[in-house]
């Protein structure tokens, strides 16, 4: 489990962008629906403090370039936020992420730090 968040340490916030072509659970039999969202609650209970926002499912996309053309967007399955000292604790921390686990590459997490907005 990530418990590293001591008071004052600075951790900066991931999002992590899944990618890859997810089966909508109302098209999985039970059995399998239940074991990914099983594997989903032990990665959020792991996750613990680091876990800032387990994020939402993303379907249908849509892009609006600045040309003034339209298309479909890239193939973005879902995001969630973490806080984690760097990015290397944070790709420690999503190597064994259950959206990874069917092993076949045609799946990723793309990690981005967020920056604060400027005011």
């Amino acid at each position: 489990m990530f418990t590293n968040l001591n008071q004052g340490e600075r951790m900066s916030k991931f999002i992590l962008l899944y990618k890859g072509p997810a089966t909508d659970p109302q098209d999985m039999d039970e059995e399998k629906r239940n074991g990914i969202m099983q594997a989903w609650k032990v990665w959020m209970e792991n996750m613990g403090e680091a876990l800032v926002d387990v994020g939402a499912p993303m379907f249908n996309g849509e892009s609006v370039v600045d040309g003034g053309s339209e298309g479909r967007a890239p193939l973005i399955s879902g995001y969630s936020i973490i806080q984690a000292e760097d990015i290397d604790a944070t790709k420690k921390l999503v190597f064994n992420h259950p959206f990874l686990s069917d092993k076949t590459g045609e799946f990723s997490v793309e990690i981005y730090e967020l920056a604060s907005a400027p005011m």
